[in-house]
């Protein structure tokens, strides 16, 4: 099957004349199915060499963005692999936010309807299969799948072989689904090394140039 991710609407960024605001860990509400798994086991690594002093700092500079439903449900918009990571380390511990919408409904759907029309939910599973129904997205960050093509390009990405969009939401599952209609080798979250030689290439073909974060075939 195909992926077709939505068109969307880009995250608002933080506004610095605004506070952020705390929330448990455990009162976020996922807004996709699968996470790479390569990517989360990093994020553990790097808070597990932090202070807790530095891990706050950390958090900060990287706010959740986060919409409000009418019963004060909060769902992350972003996030989703350092907050997994930490989840596990720490089930106590606090994520920093700012809202980018607020979603009077008091009925779930009603508001994951409205994060769907703007291209803020991934109805992707793991394997690729989707959309899904909005009543698939997990209640719990540890309740998310491993998408290996996720890991994929989180590695790609942090070699440098494509961009930052922070701004773009899911960005990184929209490389991922054009590689899935491409062919690799078989790989895994735990074994990316198979496919990475392929993979480099094809992100850096102009096969890719329509992908926000192209980085060119330099």
């Amino acid at each position: 099957m195909v992926l077709h991710l939505s068109d969307y609407q880009p995250l608002p960024a933080p506004d610095p004349k605004q506070p952020l605001i705390t929330v448990p860990i455990t009162a976020l509400r996922p807004t996709q199915l699968c996470v790479g798994m390569a990517e989360v086991r990093s994020r553990q690594q790097d808070f597990g060499q932090e202070t807790a002093a530095q891990r706050l700092d950390y958090l900060r500079r990287k706010p959740v963005p986060l919409v409000r439903g009418g019963q004060g449900q909060f769902w992350m918009v972003d996030r989703h692999h350092r907050l997994r990571g930490l989840i596990e380390l720490d089930p106590q511990a606090l994520a920093f936010g700012y809202i980018v919408l607020e979603a009077p409904s008091p009925d779930p759907l009603v508001v994951l309807a409205e994060l769907e029309r703007r291209g803020w939910l991934y109805l992707f599973d793991g394997r690729g299969q989707g959309p899904l129904a909005t009543t698939a997205l997990p209640a719990s960050l540890l309740q998310l799948q491993d998408d290996p093509y996720r890991s994929l390009v989180w590695k790609l990405k942090k070699e440098d072989h494509i961009a930052p969009a922070p701004l773009i939401p899911f960005h990184e599952f929209r490389w991922g689904a054009w590689l899935r209609r491409r062919a690799l080798p078989p790989f895994s979250s735990e074994r990316l090394d198979p496919a990475l030689p392929a993979a480099r290439a094809l992100v850096r073909s102009q096969a890719a140039a329509q992908l926000a974060g192209w980085r060119g075939r330099s």
